[in-house]
């Protein structure tokens, strides 16, 4: 149920709203939309006189939702959200790129490749520090030793850093070396998790589970927004189904389809949707067609040596490539992709 207040309505009556609502047992989540005030309850309200909520001063109107996820839909708010992280909008105009290694290995290494995917025109740096594996053995990481570097290369860069992190516990220390969360596949029903990053208030990427159906995806997310964090970004990273050739099978229905329902920005993540370097610029290209706000992508100075996903990344070369066709692509949907010009620019 959504109370939409008058735009005139004091703090007093959306106080007295929240508190009747409340007094009834309901959860209460209220939302500043521009000049709009929104109160969403949440809870048992069969039986319940629409008027004894309806009917307070300073309440506008009421719309019962049909979603099952409501803080993520777009009949809760019709308008895009745009998540600004630094002088970067994800949701605006700009198809913004996150470019860098699957792992961070070494300071040199990731350095070049910063000064490489910024000058071919990457908004944002990714790169692992924290690497959930299938197998024990893997490689998994420098820890925070990998965060020092990313937040070392930001510094000397510009770049915005996006690095993912995989435990409630993290959560604290991920956030003073990143400016955005990552959330991994694995971790996309991870309650604690998302509780965490939902209280952090940091900007944070959200990946669909390599199982998982649109709808409960949005489920997960409605935990990140549930508890406070609307910057929240969602990442279609391909799912698992009968095919073999490919790494996952990248599910580019969604893009718009997430465009119908939500009104979070989406990216698409196409090293991890076919898990061949030689498929990531035409499935980069699709992507930006079909609508989304920016890709996720993996890139290496010497894919052959990378300590893990060499066969899915870019080299610097290839990358270089793809932002140029990435260009015309964007251009001819009425998109742009200097994703860190003036905020105006964006919205």
């Amino acid at each position: 149920m959504i109370l939409e207040m008058e735009p005139n309505a004091s703090q007093e009556d959306v106080e007295f709203v929240i508190k009747r609502a409340q007094g009834l047992g309901l959860t209460v989540h209220v939302s500043r939309q521009g000049e709009r005030t929104v109160i969403s309850v949440f809870g048992n309200t069969r039986g319940l006189d629409p008027t004894a909520l309806a009917g307070l001063r300073g309440v506008r109107g009421l719309r019962q939702l049909s979603r099952p996820f409501r803080l993520a839909s777009r009949e809760y708010k019709p308008e895009p959200t745009l998540v600004r992280v630094g002088d970067c909008t994800v949701g605006g105009k700009a198809v913004v790129v996150m470019a860098g290694p699957c792992s961070v290995e070494s300071y040199d290494q990731l350095r070049r490749t910063a000064e490489a995917v910024q000058e071919a025109g990457a908004a944002i740096l990714r790169g692992g520090a924290f690497k959930p594996r299938s197998s024990p053995y893997s490689w998994q990481g420098l820890a925070e030793r990998g965060l020092e570097i990313l937040a070392r290369v930001r510094e000397e860069t510009g770049l915005l850093v996006l690095t993912e992190v995989l435990a409630p516990e993290q959560v604290a220390l991920v956030s003073r070396y990143a400016d955005i969360l990552q959330i991994g596949t694995r971790n996309m029903q991870n309650f604690p998790l998302l509780h965490a990053v939902g209280e952090s208030g940091k900007p944070a990427v959200l990946k669909r589970g390599m199982m998982s159906t649109v709808e409960e995806w949005l489920l997960s997310a409605e935990y990140i927004l549930s508890h406070g964090n609307e910057k929240l970004i969602l990442c279609e990273r391909g799912i698992r189904t009968f095919e073999t050739y490919t790494r996952n099978t990248l599910d580019i229905n969604a893009v718009p389809l997430l465009k119908e329902l939500t009104h979070l920005p989406v990216i698409v993540d196409p090293s991890h949707a076919t898990g061949k370097a030689s498929l990531v610029p035409a499935v980069s290209l699709a992507a930006v067609a079909a609508g989304a706000d920016g890709l996720l992508v993996e890139v290496h100075p010497d894919p052959e040596r990378a300590a893990s996903d060499g066969f899915q990344s870019l080299s610097l070369e290839q990358f270089r490539g793809t932002m140029e066709q990435l260009r015309l692509v964007a251009r001819s949907v009425g998109r742009a992709m200097d994703a860190r010009a003036p905020r105006g620019d964006h919205d």
